[in-house]
């Protein structure tokens, strides 16, 4: 982290990060990830984080929604950069240049942790920055992703953080990823204080996957899988014996099991297990429904069967789960607390004392806010 001539010994350089905005990137994914960052702020009472957006000349770029964004500076501009996150979007194969290519590529031999949201993943591939790297993209891009870079560990997570790559899926997912990375700098009591202002009722983990519609996986090529697929997802609650799934859809049993072997990669009664314990997590996760009761709605006959399942697939008894959903942090709220450190503003590697990082200006504007500084660090 890069530190300031003349900064607190007890209050480190805040962080900078540098978001490069591809043409039609995703408006909301970059909100997603930048406003953690002010609220973390805003919070703390200091600036924790610093952010500016960048492109390859300095000229407005137009987002998939048709509002262009001015960046504060263009990639040619040196800057103390702690983090550097892609914002893409609508085509990625099409807005990813060759100097983009180069720009993060300089960026990686200067060691700086590298990140991306929504299919801004794809400009850190074309790079060969994602080689051996867990990495989250949006599932309309998985595919294709797949077939131009092998190499790359694809999942279908939300978000990714694997050493120092983080990647998130878009939409809403870039704020997950945000706040855990914020947890991990700042500890826990502020991701969940920043969670709260957000009206969010849970951050997700690492291990919560995007959903991705099975025909955009297989295409058209397998009616029949598509169908069986549907039933299991129609009748989680009662479960359908496979012979029966076989029957409906006219197929044999053998032929079944070689259709969801052949193209998923996992027997049928595996998957339907994964149906069902999927929607077990959701319930817990998102409603005051009892064990017994979500074992119930999710097919299993007896809460022990449901609890050893649910701990082998997802690494943590039922109860723990809801155990950590249900815990909550209490925060003092000593307002006004190191106002007179955000004044002391220093720009570490600045390519002049114009540019100013949005941080500051965000908060000297939240200092009346009754959350300002309502989470001691």
């Amino acid at each position: 982290m890069a530190t300031t001539p003349d900064a607190s010994r007890s209050s480190p350089a805040p962080q900078t990060l540098g978001f490069l905005l591809l043409d039609n990137f995703t408006l909301i994914s970059l909100a997603s990830a930048i406003e953690p960052l002010r609220m973390a702020n805003q919070l703390a009472g200091r600036e924790l984080y610093r952010w500016y957006t960048l492109s390859l000349d300095g000229a407005p770029v137009r987002a998939s929604d048709g509002l262009q964004v001015t960046p504060d500076v263009s990639t040619t501009v040196p800057l103390a950069l702690d983090m550097v996150i892609v914002c893409g979007g609508v085509g990625p194969h099409r807005s990813v240049q060759r100097e983009h290519v180069a720009w993060l590529q300089s960026q990686a031999r200067l060691s700086r942790r590298l990140g991306a949201v929504c299919t801004g993943s794809w400009a850190l591939a074309k790079a060969g920055l994602l080689d051996g790297f867990e990495t989250s993209i949006h599932w309309e891009c998985l595919a294709a992703m797949q077939e131009a870079f092998p190499r790359v560990a694809l999942t279908t997570r939300l978000f990714s953080i694997d050493r120092d790559r983080a990647t998130a899926s878009g939409g809403t997912a870039p704020l997950d990823m945000m706040l855990n990375l914020i947890s991990r700098d700042h500890g826990r009591e502020l991701s969940a204080g920043i969670s709260e202002m957000f009206i969010c009722d849970r951050v997700r983990g690492e291990q919560d996957q995007q959903r991705v519609p099975l025909k955009h996986v297989l295409g058209t090529t397998q009616p029949k899988l598509l169908e069986i697929v549907a039933l299991m997802e129609a009748n989680l609650e009662e479960p359908i014996g496979l012979d029966e799934l076989a029957h409906y859809v006219d197929v044999s049993r053998r032929q079944l099991e070689r259709l969801f072997q052949k193209y998923l990669h996992c027997s049928p009664s595996r998957y339907y297990l994964k149906l069902r314990l999927t929607r077990a997590r959701q319930l817990l996760k998102q409603t005051p429904m009892s064990i017994i009761e979500v074992a119930s709605a999710c097919g299993f006959v007896s809460t022990p069967h449901f609890s050893k399942c649910y701990r082998e697939y997802f690494g943590i008894p039922p109860r723990d789960e809801r155990l950590a959903i249900g815990a909550k942090t209490t925060r003092s709220v000593p307002l006004g607390a190191e106002q007179d450190a955000l004044l002391k503003h220093t720009q570490v590697g600045a390519p002049s004392q114009d540019l100013v990082s949005s941080a500051v200006l965000a908060l000297a504007q939240a200092q009346g806010e009754p959350t300002y500084a309502s989470v001691p660090l």
